[in-house]
């Protein structure tokens, strides 16, 4: 597996799919007919509503109360809680063919177990049927990242064997959630020991695998309940989800190279192996050594196939350089392990407060999980472009990152891939759990000084509603557009 895996990667070095997309032209009907486009949400990030109608804190709350989010909360957030007929429709105006968003687990079941939340409850329902209604496919997360604090207070919510049977659920990024929230602390629960991070309590040695291997349990528990239970009836699908950097090797040194396989297998085949075959990759169970917990034969047979597509999170590549020196710490973390430095990778055309723009890396991505992963259904969870907000609507960074993975997309789909569908993100400019209100990523503008929060379409969302409605992208389409209240669906997309 390790040999295969090498002269796979090496031959990437060879082919050279660095390809550049600007001058593809595609439309929305080169896709397969059954391939889904639309776009994404979280709960905590666009409801609101965080003191009404019986919900109650989650580890986010005390995170950003804490002012670990530049001193922005979500306790009003993009208000979709009352707001979300009014956002169905931009949905319906952008031509958005499904809707990606998180159930709340502090609003459903406000104990984190026991009794169903009534109001809760009913706005999901509300919300879901008026997507149905028109003919907007929803997409749900019932995990991302808002474990209710009262089960943290009680038993230190992922790091504890009992988190596997409280909730079905799948769970977004569950690979970075446990490193984000029990290696270096950078989100919450925000646990992590000195020298990697500066928390209140926790251990970034141990945690990290802990808290990911019980998420794999409860990822697999919920797979097997809904599979014998529900799926005959309801005919649906069960996934998991996961954050996918695409890595390449900063030079052609074979250490580069290795390291650079070492990356992928520990920041995606950590959970990607653990479903497909059953089992972590072997140089994370030779680096973390009794660290890492051990699955069960019974257990690995639940985790092996325990979904009907992979979902992933994808927003850049980097260069990954071989670091020798990480093995030799004393107190070894996940980052440790895996001993690489990650670098960025810039564009031809850097913009600041961007991200550089490498479609390449998404199709060289999803030819890994064809060469490698068995092909598995993919949907793209998450893919969008951050600016700096209260700039322009005028937003030509984001088309032109839309624009270049959609066509890498397309690219790989024509070479075999087996993905389903694609979701930007975000559908609106949401607080974003690292940078608060400073970035957004929407196709639409929340204007936070109006006490209506008022929505407007950026060049994105009219681009995006051409593409969907059948426009013809090319690589020289220009737009001009100012702040307005007109919709999306009265104005020309393409010009």
């Amino acid at each position: 597996m390790v040999k295969g895996r090498l002269w796979f990667f090496s031959l990437f070095l060879v082919l050279n799919l660095a390809a550049t997309f600007s001058s593809l032209k595609f439309s929305r009907d080169d896709f397969p007919p059954d391939f889904i486009f639309g776009s994404g949400t979280s709960a905590y990030q666009v409801e609101g509503a965080a003191f009404q109608d019986g919900r109650t804190p989650s580890i986010w709350d005390t995170f950003v109360h804490a002012g670990l989010s530049h001193g922005a909360t979500g306790d009003i957030a993009c208000d979709q809680y009352h707001k979300y007929k009014e956002d169905v429709k931009l949905m319906v105006e952008t031509g958005l063919e499904g809707y990606r968003f998180s159930i709340s687990w502090s609003r459903l079941i406000p104990n984190g177990r026991g009794l169903v939340n009534p109001k809760g409850l009913t706005y999901y329902n509300n919300l879901i049927n008026e997507l149905i209604n028109h003919g907007i496919q929803p997409h749900v997360s019932l995990f991302h990242g808002d474990t209710p604090q009262a089960l943290e207070d009680e038993y230190e919510g992922w790091i504890s064997r009992r988190i596997v049977v409280l909730y079905w659920s799948t769970i977004n990024e569950g690979n970075i959630f446990a490193v984000g929230g029990y290696d270096n602390g950078i989100a919450p629960p925000h646990r992590c020991f000195p020298p990697f991070g500066n928390c209140p309590k926790g251990n970034s040695s141990t945690e990290p695998y802990i808290a990911g291997h019980h998420i794999l349990l409860a990822h697999a528990s919920a797979a097997k309940l809904y599979r014998e239970k529900y799926q005959e009836k309801q005919h649906g699908f069960v996934g998991a989800n996961v954050y996918a950097i695409w890595f390449v090797p900063l030079t052609n040194k074979t250490e580069d190279t290795i390291a650079t396989q070492r990356a992928l297998d520990f920041y995606l085949g950590w959970f990607v192996d653990a479903l497909v075959f059953g089992d972590y990759p072997d140089i994370v169970k030779k680096r973390a050594g009794t660290r890492i917990p051990y699955f069960t034969e019974d257990e690995a047979k639940q985790v092996k196939g325990s979904f009907d597509f992979i979902g992933i999170n994808h927003y850049s590549s980097m260069y990954i350089k071989n670091n020798h020196m990480k093995q030799k710490m004393d107190n070894r973390n996940f980052g440790a392990d895996a001993a690489v430095d990650m670098i960025d990778i810039t564009d031809d055309d850097p913009a600041p407060d961007q991200l550089p723009v490498l479609p390449w890396g998404l199709q060289q991505l999803l030819e890994y999980f064809k060469q490698v992963c068995r092909n598995p259904p993919i949907y793209i969870h998450e893919n969008g472009q951050k600016t700096k907000r209260n700039t322009t609507l005028n937003d030509t960074g984001r088309v032109k990152y839309l624009k270049g993975y959609i066509g890498a997309l397309l690219n790989a789909i024509r070479n075999g891939s087996n993905a389903k569908g694609y979701f930007s993100w975000s559908f609106l400019d949401v607080l974003e759990l690292l940078y608060g209100w400073e970035s957004g990523y929407g196709l639409y503008y929340v204007d936070l000084d109006d006490p209506d929060l008022k929505r407007y379409p950026k060049l994105s969302a009219h681009w995006y509603s051409g593409f969907l409605k059948g426009d013809d992208i090319h690589s020289d389409e220009v737009i001009g557009i100012q702040k307005n209240k007109t919709p999306v669906s009265s104005v020309r997309s393409i010009q």
